[in-house]
This record gives structure tokens, C-alpha cells and sequence, in this order.
């Protein structure tokens, strides 16, 4: 079984389906990777409000899809066009008929328990992409060369990060830059020239040169100088 290593990632599958969308366009061999989804949970979504009238008409409808099945399969076996017709045509409506009837008794005796209709659906919490473990650093510097795929999904990211990165489990956050507070560069303030350049080292040198015949002169230099030979 082939080792796989968390490559980012997301809150939605769309996001992670763009992600491995953007490996395979810069040609990484998307057959190395996979999405996971994780955090199962099932969810219900209400559709409606059930009355015995909706329940019928359910059943009637559910009914004639049966019917009709069921009618194509015996009309395969009749020789000529008005039995294959006929045989279809009365299957779909018999079919209805039960299946009306049996959805109105199924909702009567369910008493009101149950009076709506829903669809039930197992999502995931969390979408991971995989990357198989050799791969992974390639993986990453591919979508950070190619700026592709790094958006996330939705409440992705903590705080103080920027809508744009994407968190990489293992890996540094895209996007960011070496910058301090207010936009100041870590190397040295705005405007002025940190002490580590050339340049700011040859501004106090030539400071300090200038500066020097004025400090080694004593209380007694300038009348040493007026002194008659």
C-alpha cells in the first residue's frame, strides 16, 4: 500500500478538487494523489411538508416508473406492435394505481409521526488532498511555482491569515511575505539604512574621519601655533 502524506487541506470538496485540477494542468502525475474526506457525518435536508395527498402522489409516481419497468420487460416477449403497446400502457397504470394507494395508507398509518419529506445526504468536515510521500515536496513546490490552486475553502485558514494561502499540513504558509509591522521590512526601518550596508558603514566612516583632527587637538594647540619663533 502506498504511503500517502496530507498535501493540503480544505472545508469544501470543490477546493480540493481545484487543487488536484491545478497538479494535473502543470503535469504532476496526478495518479499519486487522492482526496479523503474525513469528519463523515450524515445530514438531512427538509424538502417539504408531507400530507396524505403528497404521500399519494409519491407513491403514484414511484408506482408508474415501476410499472413502466416492469411493462417494457413483458412487451419483449409479444409479436406484434399494439401488444408491446398495450402491455406498456396498462403496466404503467396499474402500477400508479397500487403505488398511490399504498402511499396514502403508509402515511395514515404513520399517524403524524412523520409528516415531511427530506433527503438525507453523508458529507465531510474536512477534505484532504494526499500526495503519495516521495512526491509530496514536488507537489508543493509545483502549486507554489505555478500559483495555481491556492485558494481556500471556506473558514480555511487562523487568524491573521490571509484569505489567499492555503495551509499545507508540514509545510510553510504560501503566500506570506518577510515583512514586520506596518509593511516595514525585518532588515531595517523604511527611509533609513540599516548598519549592516555598505553604504551606512561608509557614511560614518567618512563622519568619523572628518571629525578627528578637531577631537585630538588640546586646551594648548591653538597657542602652540601663535608662539613667536
Amino acid at each position: 500500500m502506498v504511503d500517502m502524506r496530507p498535501l493540503a487541506s480544505y472545508h469544501d470538496y470543490a477546493s480540493a478538487q481545484r487543487t488536484v485540477d491545478a497538479l494535473s494542468d502543470i503535469g504532476f502525475p496526478v495518479e499519486q494523489s487522492a482526496i479523503v474526506g474525513s469528519d463523515l457525518r450524515l445530514e438531512e435536508r427538509v424538502t417539504g411538508r408531507l400530507t396524505p395527498g403528497r404521500a399519494a402522489l409519491r407513491g403514484l409516481s414511484n408506482g408508474a416508473v415501476i410499472g413502466l419497468v416492469i411493462g417494457l420487460f413483458l412487451a419483449l416477449f409479444t409479436a406484434t406492435t399494439i401488444s408491446f403497446i398495450g402491455i406498456v400502457v396498462w403496466s404503467v397504470i396499474w402500477a400508479a394505481i397500487v403505488g398511490a394507494i399504498f402511499g396514502f395508507v403508509a402515511h395514515a398509518l404513520s399517524r403524524g409521526a412523520r409528516d415531511f419529506s427530506s433527503r438525507s445526504s453523508i458529507v465531510a468536515g474536512r477534505y484532504d488532498v494526499l500526495v503519495a510521500a516521495p512526491m509530496v515536496e514536488q507537489a508543493r513546490a509545483a502549486l507554489a511555482n505555478s500559483g495555481a490552486g491556492m485558494t481556500c475553502g471556506p473558514g480555511q485558514g487562523g487568524a491573521g491569515q490571509s484569505p489567499g494561502t492555503m495551509h499545507m499540513p508540514g509545510g510553510a504558509v504560501q503566500g506570506g511575505g518577510m515583512q514586520g509591522p506596518s509593511g516595514q521590512d525585518r532588515t531595517g526601518m523604511p527611509g533609513r539604512p540599516s548598519m549592516d550596508r555598505p553604504e551606512a558603514r561608509r557614511t560614518d566612516t567618512s563622519r568619523t574621519e572628518s571629525g578627528r583632527p578637531d577631537m585630538e587637538r588640546g586646551p594648548g594647540a591653538d597657542s602652540h601655533r601663535n608662539r613667536p619663533q
